[in-house]
């Protein structure tokens, strides 16, 4: 059935103006000033009044324990996996699922099947190989084969450094990682990105800045993520971004966490972009199902929670209505950059051509109304009309 969205405001992120916009076969197929469909079955489309609302793509979440993770605490802290209807709440159409502390019982086999279980639900979900720990464990073997055959396998991580939970890797391993990882990635025409799990050490981005500066790997083929976990890491992220590398925020916090030295993530993107950084070079992810532990001075745990995908758009909109952040740029941190890095051909965008991951929010107050993933609605005027098959 064709879909037709009328009178909206569109934001591509870019504001486009007043638009209606025809959705069919899972994908946006006009948009134009005014789109009339009166000469065709009335039964044959579904028509959706915009009035009111902004239209946005719909949120890539690049950072997600989507089988659970945790384990901190021994066995019973081990988090859950992630539900469809947590996904679809926090208006995020598409996925990538990643495994951290524990590599052990957390398997590639096992994430492998929960994405496409999540593709199986509606929504797009892709995956990275590997966790906190070096040696690499992988799918096949190897990096470069794993990102070049695996479908959903688009890069490595999150590869732990700067923490008393990581390997403690050299630098020749991480720059052995990110170089399979790269051929990987052009022989597939995937992103083969690191992502980059970054601790409390005072190294902080030492290990990724002397691979760049030895060798002829490029900035870009890492993405350090948490860099809002304190205030110095901020920092030496905010110089790094200046450099023209990619930095990413994590939206999952807890009131305690935030009490301490980390910097909540919509105060963190204004004192980025003020202090010069391209937006273009900051995304968020929520870190979504992964466990919140606090340790002591002697790195013993001292509590546990866990992360959440709905606290993405939350600080997304926090940076508008708390920051004054433009709205066309705050949603480009989970939208249009995050496609960038990654190369997501057809998401994070609002463009003919481009897959139908749509949300609707309300004008006044940016809550998300309605949410479409590959071209069918998920969450309509906030009622669930798609649940997970356990739910």
């Amino acid at each position: 059935m064709l879909k037709l969205i009328k009178d909206v405001s569109v934001y591509r992120p870019e504001f486009s103006g007043k638009k209606d916009v025809l959705i069919t076969d899972g994908r946006i197929a006009l948009i134009e000033d005014q789109i009339n469909l009166e000469s065709l079955d009335p039964s044959s489309y579904d028509v959706t009044d915009g009035s009111g609302k902004r239209l946005m793509p719909g949120l890539i979440d690049a950072h997600v324990h989507i089988t659970g993770g945790g384990g901190e605490g021994s066995f019973k802290t081990r988090t859950p996996e992630l539900m469809l209807s947590d996904c679809i709440a926090g208006g995020i159409t598409t996925l990538v699922g990643v495994i951290g502390t524990d590599g052990t019982t957390r398997t590639m086999t096992n994430l492998i099947a929960k994405a496409k279980a999540l593709k199986e639900e509606g929504i797009s979900c892709y995956c990275q190989t590997g966790s906190y720990q070096v040696p690499v464990k992988t799918l096949t073997g190897s990096i470069e084969q794993d990102i070049i055959l695996i479908e959903e396998i688009i890069g490595a991580g999150e590869i732990a450094i700067s923490d008393h939970r990581s390997s403690q890797p050299t630098r020749e391993e991480l720059a052995r990682i990110a170089s399979d990882a790269r051929v990987g990635g052009i022989l597939s025409g995937k992103a083969g990105v690191v992502n980059v799990h970054l601790g409390d050490s005072p190294d902080r981005l030492k290990l990724i800045e002397e691979v760049v500066e030895t060798t002829d790997i490029p900035i870009t083929q890492f993405v350090p993520t948490h860099i809002n976990r304190n205030e110095g890491l901020l920092e030496s992220g905010i110089t790094f971004a200046k450099r023209g590398g990619y930095v990413d925020f994590t939206t999952s916090t807890t009131k305690e966490i935030l009490e301490g030295d980390e910097t909540k993530c919509s105060r963190g993107l204004k004192k980025m972009i003020n202090s010069g950084v391209p937006v273009e070079q900051i995304t968020f992810t929520s870190d979504g199902q992964g466990s919140l532990p606090e340790f002591d001075a002697k790195g013993n745990l001292t509590g546990l929670k866990i992360g959440r995908v709905t606290s993405l758009y939350k600080e997304v909109r926090d940076a508008v209505l708390e920051e004054g952040i433009a709205f066309e740029d705050a949603i480009k941190v989970a939208t249009s950059n995050v496609a960038d890095v990654y190369k997501f051909t057809g998401k994070g965008r609002v463009a003919v051509g481009a897959d139908a991951d749509l949300l609707l929010v309300n004008e006044s107050d940016l809550e998300i109304e309605s949410v479409m993933a590959r071209g069918q609605w998920m969450m309509k005027d906030k009622e669930h009309l798609m649940k997970g098959t356990f739910e």
